[in-house]
């Protein structure tokens, strides 16, 4: 049992691996070229000095037979990933102004559609893949027909996150699958990535110039520039606060966090004097940090709602995020299974290639038909957010976009709350393994595929006709 003194120590040993990621990615020159944050680096440095590479190369008799770092501490790092992910999810919208939807909608509904088509794609690909191939030759579990969107549009918060729902599924290699793809899906995500950008210039797609990319923690206040009237609303508001903003704003992740498992837990009573009566369970399978996100969403509402939103610092909000994702990132790669990885090395290279060719299929093929301007600079930012993180995204936009000169870092932002509360960590995302092992994969796949169908004949009707107008004015065609 992990006592609080080895929680201080383990969290210690993170924020020093970081430090040592980020000495070996100024070092290393393939790594900064890649962009793979300091938070891999450091996650693969931990499981290199554990039990399952340098242990398991010492002798069995030397003190590194479990690697360098004790049961102890690794059993505190084990935990943290379903922990720290609810933290960076109730941050997600605090401190964002959200304007009225049919505004939100306006900005960004061809990016939606795109957005929404890669991720029910992703569940119909991994579904069909798991029930033709997966199931009959390597004889997994069903529910790894959802490890593709958990992953890629997830990312490894949500791919960690998932851990617990996986373990009550019965199928605890999901979470060491899930976790491995999100590590696939980020790296392939930028290799594509920029390699498409290359492309598209030399295609005419993008008439940019590309610049040197700054690192991805650019991003973080892009779009949060604040007003000089939330300025001086904020100072009065903390007149004579005798508390620091970084705890204040904290306290607001707390409260949305609270709220959140509220609402959980409310569904979870819900379900049990009504269709759960009948033994069906699903909300109970539900892990907190959709419930976490939807939480902070209310709290910012409220907070809007009675004038105290300045109170809430997005910069402030940005960097808590950023800290508990990181810690995310660096345990669950500390701690991922690498003997399940190669007991389960088919379906994972299968599910991996069938995520990335799919990802890829939909940014050339379906971008172009539903984004009807700049498809090409705004299709990229979501093919990064679905192979990765929004990080990605938003580096890839960058990479062919720098001045914004498309608007795309707008609608990409605004895109979020009509795509995270669902998908890519949102609700489905964290109830699809249950609903898979409840309903089963025919049912599901049924299910997914006519939601990308509507999707796609909305997007097509919607915006098919202009996308096509600016194709033909792309090729000089009146």
């Amino acid at each position: 049992m992990s006592s609080l003194k080895d929680a201080l120590f383990a969290f210690i040993l993170v924020v020093l691996l970081i430090l040592v990621g980020r000495f070996i990615h100024q070092k290393i020159r393939w790594i900064q070229k890649l962009y793979i944050p300091e938070s891999i680096v450091a996650g693969v440095v931990a499981l290199v000095l554990g039990p399952q590479v340098l242990g398991a190369i010492a002798n069995p008799n030397s003190p590194l037979a479990n690697g360098v770092f004790p049961e102890s501490i690794r059993d505190v790092w084990s935990q943290s990933p379903g922990v720290f992910i609810n933290i960076v999810f109730a941050a997600l919208f605090l401190g964002e102004s959200i304007p009225h939807p049919r505004d939100i909608w306006n900005k960004a509904a061809p990016q939606v559609v795109f957005g929404q088509s890669l991720a029910w794609g992703q569940y119909v690909v991994g579904i069909l893949l798991t029930l033709l191939i997966l199931i009959p030759v390597f004889g997994i579990d069903p529910t790894a027909a959802a490890l593709i969107e958990i992953a890629f549009e997830g990312g490894h918060g949500t791919a960690a996150g998932m851990a617990g729902t996986f373990q009550e599924l019965g199928f605890p290699d999901g979470a060491d699958l899930a976790v491995g793809l999100a590590t696939v899906g980020i790296v392939s995500g930028i290799v594509t990535g920029t390699v498409l950008a290359n492309w598209g210039r030399r295609q005419g797609y993008v008439q940019g110039v590309q610049q040197n990319v700054a690192e991805p923690e650019w991003f973080e206040d892009y779009t949060h520039s604040e007003t000089p009237q939330i300025r001086r609303a904020r100072s009065r508001l903390m007149r004579n606060m005798l508390i620091d903003p970084l705890s204040l704003n904290f306290g607001f992740v707390g409260l949305a966090i609270a709220i959140g498992w509220l609402l959980l837990q409310g569904l979870i009573w819900i379900e049990s004097v009504t269709w759960g009566v009948g033994g069906f369970e699903m909300m109970s399978y539900v892990p907190l940090f959709p419930m976490a996100l939807v939480g902070g969403i209310i709290v910012q509402l409220l907070m809007e709602r009675l004038g105290l939103h300045p109170l809430i610092i997005r910069p402030l909000m940005n960097n808590i995020a950023g800290v508990a994702l990181d810690i995310v990132v660096v345990t669950a790669l500390a701690t991922i299974s690498l003997t399940v990885l190669g007991e389960n090395f088919g379906s994972f290279l299968l599910l991996s290639v069938a995520g990335i060719t799919w990802n890829i299929f939909a940014f050339l093929y379906l971008a172009p038909r539903v984004i009807p301007s700049y498809w090409f600079e705004r299709g990229l930012g979501d093919l990064g957010q679905s192979m990765g993180v929004t990080a990605t995204g938003i580096l890839l936009l960058r990479m062919v976009d720098p001045d914004n000169r498309s608007g795309a870092f707008e609608s990409f932002a605004y895109k979020q709350l009509f795509f995270e509360p669902i998908v890519g960590g949102g609700l489905f995302t964290a109830a699809a393994p249950s609903l898979i092992a409840r309903f089963g994969l025919v049912s599901i796949l049924f299910l997914t595929s006519g939601i990308l169908v509507a999707w796609l004949i909305f997007g097509f009707l919607a915006f098919g006709k202009q996308a096509r107008r600016a194709r033909k004015a792309e090729k000089g065609i009146e």
